[in-house]
């Protein structure tokens, strides 16, 4: 069925019902021209322009492949899983390894929260930060969203939040192109449409935008808060994670947390100072949930118990 006889079976259904409906004639020059419809039949007007802002989640809620009304989507970004390997990321071809596993025990609670029966409100949506530059925030973003990737029946959306120094296109080679940034302030633009699929399986990447010297605003806005909630509540299975600015020396972090069900914040061992960490929590005591991730440790006791196993060892 087509979406202008989907639309007339909807008209005559609301008619049946007593509702009040206005009617004109269509234009002859624009077949697609569904304007005269009622709400909520306006949304088939966008759909049959394939520009529309509401997206339909597919199966398994892997929301690059599946882009609404026929809106293109972008081209898959080949990420280089070996070049990744060898800075010490976590990659799928390689499941067992000691950073591996203590991304497993990071990421435990935090998809406990935010898909599990007990899943708290926004939940799927993650935010991973750090009181100062050079903590390893975005290699921590990496990492957990390819750890979160390997789970059954889940996506991931890794967001590159930081709309001023955005890392993730040195780091992953992503595109520029339409991005967070961009849905806020072009309301024509689809999620779908800026959402850049990775041949990491149920691994999608939305980029920052393009620069918007309102950024902090836009972040701190109704709109944003708006369309973060409807990120959470329309796709529960797709877990968004969030490559944040440091809190200390920006303003865009701050304001970005007060959108998110979880932070992560990651502390660099034996460099950050106390006072900075405690400043750097304060800014985000209205989060409810808050992990705290200590990062450029010498040892843990997940690689203790991880080495008992020999997964770092040929086996013989």
């Amino acid at each position: 069925m087509s979406l202008i006889e989907q639309a007339a079976k909807r008209l005559e259904e609301l008619r049946r019902a007593g509702a009040d409906t206005v009617t004109t004639a269509r234009s002859q020059t624009d077949p697609a021209d569904l304007s005269h419809l009622p709400t909520p039949e306006a949304a088939v007007r966008g759909m049959a322009a394939g520009k529309a802002g509401v997206f339909v989640p597919p199966v398994h809620g892997d929301i690059a492949n599946a882009p609404p009304g026929g809106a293109p989507a972008q081209p898959k970004l080949q990420i280089d899983l070996g070049v990744l390997k060898s800075r010490c990321f976590v990659t799928p071809d390689s499941p067992r390894s000691l950073l591996a596993d203590e991304f497993r025990v990071v990421k435990r609670p935090v998809m406990r929260n935010a898909t599990g029966p007990a899943r708290i409100r926004n939940g799927n949506l993650v935010m991973v930060t750090s009181a100062l530059p050079g903590e390893g925030k975005t290699f921590t973003s990496i990492n957990l969203a390819m750890s979160a990737a390997m789970e059954i029946e889940k996506s991931v959306v890794l967001v590159d939040g930081d709309v001023a120094h955005p890392d993730l296109p040195n780091m992953l080679g992503v595109r520029k192109g339409p991005g967070l940034l961009d849905l806020l302030t072009n309301p024509r633009l689809a999620l779908a449409e800026a959402l850049v699929p990775t041949n990491v399986d149920k691994l999608s990447i939305l980029p920052a935008g393009a620069p918007e010297m309102r950024a902090t605003e836009l972040l701190a806005s109704a709109q944003m808060e708006r369309m973060l909630n409807d990120f959470s509540t329309r796709y529960p299975d797709v877990v968004f994670i969030f490559d944040s600015p440091p809190l200390l020396p920006t303003t865009e972090a701050r304001e970005l947390a007060s959108h998110m069900g979880q932070i992560v914040m990651v502390v660099a061992a034996d460099s950050t100072h106390q006072n900075a960490v405690k400043l750097a929590l304060e800014m985000i005591a209205r989060c409810e949930v808050v992990h705290m991730l200590l990062n450029k440790a010498d040892k843990t006791e997940v690689g203790s118990y991880y080495g008992n196993y020999g997964y770092d060892r040929p086996r013989k």
